[in-house]
């Protein structure tokens, strides 16, 4: 497909995201070349073979080169819960202009949950959550929240048709209630976007938006690009001087033991870096153990 058959594919097409949400493409300025003609800018025109083009655009991603990826621009359209906006627009790197109350009726939908996917708090992290609640409860719950939009929006409505101002009416809107926006950003500030939203530690919903970007606009627009951020930042990882201190140590152990990766949990502790040493807890260790643990190095806890 031609780029121009493929952007008119997507522009203006809604991808639904949760109960009444979408995300929309409304126009890209650039594509992979743009990056790669704003690398070579320094030399001149320099080759464009595809495959040139591609070992380029992984070298930037790989040693974060930023600059060519901000040659790229998209703007899309969301219709989105105000409380996850609130997550959204903490990314301060874009142009925003969002659909606005004061002069305009609210939107007349909210996000809804269903009965199986009320969420419990996570007893590890005090922002997260954690598997869901049973199915009875569920159902009690949606029940609940179902009434308590009905009121708020009835409410809402009986003051505007009593005259009361619409920066006012607004008030008890819950934060469920959808807005919508006009979300403009260039392609780095967008892949760190995505590398923080579409990540397993992200709140689920914001989640959703962003893997809906990610795989429905952003890949298919820049193919080459997506790919190397798949390689190097979804799927990537870092290691501390920490945590390459853990594995030197504890490779260089096993193998004077005659142990052979994966190595136990004790094995890990017994070479853990100084300064988490007496800690009885440590985000650190865990998450050094977890990426020990995910190279399969270290055997997973629940495996002893």
């Amino acid at each position: 497909m031609s780029d121009s058959a493929l952007l008119q594919e997507l522009r203006w097409k809604k991808f639904p995201v949760l109960n009444d949400g979408f995300v929309c493409l409304v126009d890209v300025m650039g594509d992979d070349s743009s990056i790669v003609q704003a690398a070579r800018v320094s030399y001149g025109e320099g080759t464009k073979k595809v495959s040139d083009d591609r070992t380029l655009i992984r070298y930037l991603m790989r040693h974060r080169h930023t600059t060519p990826f901000e040659m790229a621009e998209i703007k899309i359209l969301v219709r989105v819960p105000m409380d996850c906006w609130r997550q959204w627009v903490r990314h301060r790197t874009a142009n925003i202009n969002e659909y606005s109350t004061r002069y305009s009726v609210a939107i007349d939908a909210a996000q809804e949950t269903e009965p199986d996917h009320w969420r419990t708090q996570a007893t590890s992290n005090r922002q997260g959550s954690d598997g869901v609640l049973p199915p009875d409860l569920g159902q009690q719950l949606t029940a609940s929240e179902q009434a308590l939009l009905e009121q708020t929006r009835k409410v809402y409505e009986e003051r505007l048709a009593a005259g009361v101002s619409r920066e006012q009416a607004r008030k008890d809107l819950p934060l469920s209630t959808y807005t919508e926006a006009y979300w403009k950003v260039d392609l780095h500030n967008l892949f760190h976007f995505l590398a923080l939203r579409m990540d397993s530690h992200a709140q689920e919903e914001i989640r959703l938006y962003a893997s809906t970007i990610g795989h429905q606009i952003v890949k298919p627009l820049f193919p080459v690009a997506w790919e190397a951020f798949e390689d190097y930042r979804l799927e990537g990882g870092t290691l501390s001087r920490l945590e390459r201190g853990v594995i030197q140590r504890l490779t260089a152990q096993g193998g004077a033991a005659g142990k052979a990766p994966p190595y136990s949990q004790d094995d890990f502790m017994a070479v853990q870096d100084a300064t988490w040493q007496g800690l009885t807890r440590s985000r650190e260790r865990d998450e050094c153990r977890a990426k020990l643990v995910d190279l399969g190095l270290v055997v997973p806890l629940e495996a002893q």
